[in-house]
């Protein structure tokens, strides 16, 4: 196994996200943080076209949003990136995962994949940048990049909201203690997938996002993760927990001793057995986060336990092009009126992202499709 861990004051970080949760035939939509709204024409008949970004997405999916809702050819939104000047860390090294917001953004006609872009990217670093937030990442000997980086894993295995604290905290302990972390859903990213199913093989590919092969977090975020995740992450609260699992909907178990999460995980694989067979539609098909019991649960690899907090890995949220005329996906009832796409300079606070607590059967440790029983192993 490589050791490549820097100190703790240089660890850095991971990307990319979630959206979607089909539970029982109805989907589920992780909300978004409602932007300024573009103000109506002056003859006040036109509805002001919005784009959605839910918590958990991964850039490429933002980039594909993007595309779509200006009607620009695909990979337009990609190309953009370097011309956009982003104000970005330097260690993202030119690369927005992270930054781009999970809001509800309004689109003018002078809206551009630059605009969209530095709109999206000026959200994230007034939201971040704020004390909360700057605050409580250096209290926990963080940057802020590797705060995003932690947030970005929590998004991707958390269960419900009330998890993220606790699996932020599972993700300090298994630093502190010199632990691979374990995540699924960092592979995923690395494989640029969204399954449940994590095999042996997968766990032992060549990948700087294998966090079973690799100690200390991934190099960038694993997706872009939502205040609620970002708050959880610098403010966890205090447990000794080093592994986790989804035994079934609104039951995660915590614990930091491995016997009893063997129990768990034991637990789990029955319950998933006498579960009837999930449809086409069920939770788990576009859950698309991180899998096995094994990811940051210390299961072993080759069965998803988890279940992902709402928000797919490639599933976008309703509609995937993410745009909405009048109105946005999700509430964005409490986003003042404001500028439009075109202008990222009046970008003000709105709802808190999302409810992402109706998940699919599994372990907050990822995807939740049909997954095979896991064996786990320490």
């Amino acid at each position: 196994m490589e050791t490549n861990t820097p100190p703790r004051s240089t660890i850095r970080l991971t990307r990319r996200g979630r959206a979607a949760l089909i539970a029982t035939g109805t989907v589920v939509a992780a909300t978004a943080v409602a932007v300024p709204l573009l103000t109506l024409g002056a003859g006040g008949h036109e509805k002001p076209r919005t784009l959605v970004i839910p918590e958990g997405w991964r850039a490429g999916q933002v980039y594909e949003a993007v595309d779509k809702a200006l009607k620009v050819p695909s990979g337009t939104t990609k190309q953009a990136i370097g011309k956009a000047k982003l104000k970005l860390p330097n260690d993202a090294e030119g690369n927005p995962e992270g930054y781009l917001f999970p809001a509800t953004y309004p689109i003018g006609d002078k809206a551009t994949p630059e605009s969209l872009l530095k709109y999206m990217v000026d959200t994230a670093n007034q939201k971040f940048n704020k004390a909360p937030i700057a605050a409580g990442a250096q209290r926990n000997a963080m940057n802020l990049y590797q705060a995003i980086t932690i947030a970005s894993i929590v998004q991707a295995e958390a269960a419900t909201k009330a998890d993220m604290g606790k699996v932020a905290r599972v993700v300090f302990n298994r630093l502190e203690r010199g632990m691979p972390l374990q995540m699924d859903s960092t592979i995923n990213y690395g494989l640029n997938r969204s399954t449940l199913d994590t095999t042996q093989n997968d766990t032992a590919v060549d990948s700087p996002y294998n966090s079973y092969q690799r100690m200390g977090l991934p190099p960038t975020p694993i997706a872009n993760p939502g205040e609620e995740a970002m708050h959880a992450t610098v403010s966890p609260p205090a447990g000794d927990w080093l592994y986790f699992v989804t035994v079934k909907p609104g039951d995660t178990r915590f614990t930091a001793d491995y016997e009893e999460h063997l129990k768990n995980v034991a637990e789990f694989n029955a319950y998933r057995r006498s579960a009837v067979p999930s449809s086409p539609a069920a939770p788990s098909a576009s859950s698309g986060a991180p899998a096995s019991p094994s990811a940051s649960a210390g299961a072993s690899p080759g069965a998803s336990t988890s279940a992902s907090s709402g928000a797919s890995e490639g599933a976008s949220a309703g509609d995937s092009s993410g745009v909405s005329e009048g109105s946005s996906t999700g509430d964005s009832s409490d986003g003042s009126e404001g500028a439009s796409a075109g202008d990222s300079s009046d970008v003000s606070e709105g709802a808190s992202a999302g409810d992402s607590s109706d998940v699919s059967e599994g372990s907050s440790t990822g995807d939740s499709s049909d997954a095979a029983a896991a064996t786990p192993t320490e």
